[in-house]
């Protein structure tokens, strides 16, 4: 019975975020057409359907507790200097303290705390980088190694660390360069970034084809 009640929970984030991106999608706030026309500083893929996989079936959304999506991806004023910038990633807000889950298995490369993306962790899976910032705890050194420690959260994540995918990796802080509680996730595919609206909404895609009685 309990385990029926998390995943009824489970899909009702999902299908709030869904609904959330298709929203924003729909009014053109994540296209990717506008964006490549703003001569992003790295080059943009195009369309994240011609590199979808179908191991996005079993990716998983990033963050618990989920509520919305405050910054997209591209050019925008700074929410802290009023500038302009390119914001590289996806803005998803949520309580602090809520967990960060891990995108997609690979190897964690990097964890910072040093730089505007707060204490970060960094995965690789593949051709794919994601990027998770913004996080609670720090960075230590041990004899073996570095590794970010969010002791009040109970996670410890190793540089050169195996983890798998859904893998609590995180929390929800305001460390770094932010204006409130998020989680600030970038995608790179081969060196280039990539919108991870469009990539949601790819994952979403082959989710609902794996269980279609659960999203209708």
């Amino acid at each position: 019975m309990m385990i029926n009640c998390l995943r009824l929970k489970q899909n009702r984030l999902i299908l709030l975020a869904v609904l959330v991106l298709f929203i924003c999608v729909g009014v053109g706030g994540f296209r990717q057409e506008q964006i490549q026309a703003l001569n992003a500083p790295e080059k943009l893929l195009p369309q994240p359907q011609e590199i979808a996989s179908t191991a996005w079936q079993h990716a998983s959304f990033p963050v618990e507790e989920f509520q919305s999506y405050t910054s997209p991806f591209g050019y925008r004023l700074s929410p802290v200097t009023g500038e302009k910038q390119f914001h590289n990633g996806l803005d998803l807000a949520a309580p602090l303290g809520s967990y960060v889950r891990n995108w997609w298995t690979g190897k964690v490369v990097k964890v910072s705390d040093d730089t505007a993306c707060g204490t970060s962790v960094i995965v690789e899976s593949g051709g794919w980088r994601h990027a998770y910032c913004h996080l609670e705890g720090h960075v230590e050194k041990a004899a073996n190694g570095r590794y970010m420690i969010d002791r009040s959260g109970g996670i410890q994540i190793w540089q050169g660390q195996d983890i798998p995918v859904g893998m609590r990796i995180g929390r929800v802080g305001m460390t770094g360069r932010t204006t409130g509680p998020h989680l600030h996730w970038t995608l790179k595919f081969n060196g280039n970034y990539v919108d991870p609206a469009l990539v949601l909404k790819e994952m979403f895609k082959k989710q609902a084809m794996l269980m279609p009685d659960k999203l209708s």
